[in-house]
């Protein structure tokens, strides 16, 4: 089943369930799967992965927008949406699978100091596309380097 079919279930499943949330949310990806179907780089695993932490992204910064604002209810519906899309995208890495990664990365590229971050980071970057936060990535490779 490609991504797309199970989108059009989980809508189907959500309007039979009546959970308009989830709807919303699962209506998003769609959205998102259809521009990318008419976009010059086309849908692929890829270019979905990363629209879809793209909408992440910004529910997550709307969510803390809200939050500042004292709005909790929106700022519930942001997050409510956030880990609904998260659902469909790769596991994330955990912190301790990073490191093991960046270190075979850090010996791969010859990083020895903090001189070396960026060719360490666009390394990272590629290696880890789609598994980690690149900010917990960059944070850690700070942290190698030293």
């Amino acid at each position: 089943m490609t991504i797309e079919e199970q989108i059009n279930a989980d809508i189907k499943a959500a309007m039979l369930a009546k959970d308009a949330k989830k709807l919303e949310a699962i209506r998003a990806i769609k959205s998102v799967i259809i521009l990318l179907k008419t976009s010059p780089e086309g849908l692929t695993d890829d270019s979905l992965n990363k629209a879809l932490q793209k909408e992440v992204k910004k529910r997550k910064e709307s969510a803390d927008i809200y939050k500042g604002q004292g709005r909790a209810d929106m700022e519930a519906d942001e997050l409510f949406q956030a880990t609904i899309i998260e659902a469909y995208l790769p596991k994330q890495m955990s912190e301790d699978e990073i490191r093991a990664a960046l270190k075979d990365i850090l010996v791969a590229v010859g990083a020895n100091g903090p001189a070396d971050m960026g060719k360490a980071m666009g390394a990272a970057s590629k290696a880890l596309a789609g598994k980690a936060d690149n900010r917990v990535v960059s944070t850690l490779v700070k942290e190698m380097l030293g």
